[in-house]
């Protein structure tokens, strides 16, 4: 190997590493369960401290929680999750660590989304974006019908990890669907690994290729996630995979 191959070969490994290790590029994690005791995400304020250096470790020093609005499963409102918001803000603070957090929630599509939606009962994103979700077991029948009433509330609905809804996997034509619908979608990072299985890794991957995704979160819950994230900002050059895509995590942040 000549001397400029060698050459532009290490420098072309050196900045595959350095996006590789680190997710500052990302800008801030806009999904994931780091409030503590009110979901399925962190148990406790210790926990969520521990998650939020695991962040740190990776180079994202900002987060938006989304803690779970399920009707008879996650019984959230703005109040419960303002609150959690303080309590987890206070430890930070009072343990000096740099870490800005913001609040707003993950939604299901479910009968008693639209009742919130009506009445203005929700914590939306920052710049009036609303972050959306479906069953892993069926389709919401009223997913469209749901995007248009986040829309004629003058925000903007996102699809939280379409990849993960199995039903869609042999029906690419929905995700187009779906965005020509004026709903955006949000790509779990660990998706791109085999974490959830290959079948959603290869619907990821095709996304990606796509250019479908419009945002990247974590959807952080515990420690096996915060293992997951680490393996594979150490495994994949995340920064150049995503390079397909229009990212705009900039916007809630």
């Amino acid at each position: 190997m000549s001397f400029w191959k060698k050459l532009f070969n290490k420098e072309k490994i050196e900045n595959r590493n350095h996006d590789a290790h680190n997710l500052d590029w990302l800008v801030g994690d806009m999904h994931n369960h780091i409030l503590p005791g009110i979901d399925d995400g962190s148990p406790s304020v210790e926990q969520s401290i521990h998650l939020i250096k695991g962040l740190k470790a990776l180079g994202i020093h900002q987060a938006i929680a989304t803690p779970h609005v399920m009707q008879g499963v996650h019984k959230n409102t703005p109040e419960t999750i303002s609150s959690a918001h303080a309590q987890l803000s206070k430890a930070l603070k009072e343990q000096e660590i740099d870490f800005k957090l913001g609040y707003s929630a993950e939604y299901m599509i479910d009968e008693e989304l639209e009742t919130w939606i009506s009445t203005d009962q929700i914590c939306p994103l920052p710049n009036k974006y609303m972050l959306i979700e479906m069953s892993y077991l069926s389709e919401s029948k009223s997913l469209f019908k749901t995007i248009q009433d986040i829309q004629n509330k003058g925000l903007k609905p996102i699809l939280a990890h379409p990849e993960r809804y199995n039903y869609y996997h042999h029906n690419f034509q929905m995700y187009k669907d779906i965005k020509n619908a004026g709903c955006l979608l949000q790509l779990n990072m660990l998706s791109i690994s085999r974490y959830y299985g290959d079948p959603v890794k290869n619907t990821a991957l095709m996304m990606i290729k796509a250019g479908m995704y419009d945002f990247v979160g974590t959807d952080l819950h515990h420690d096996k996630h915060l293992s997951g994230l680490n393996r594979i900002v150490n495994k994949y050059d995340v920064k150049d995979l995503l390079k397909y895509c229009t990212l705009q995590n900039e916007r809630l942040f």
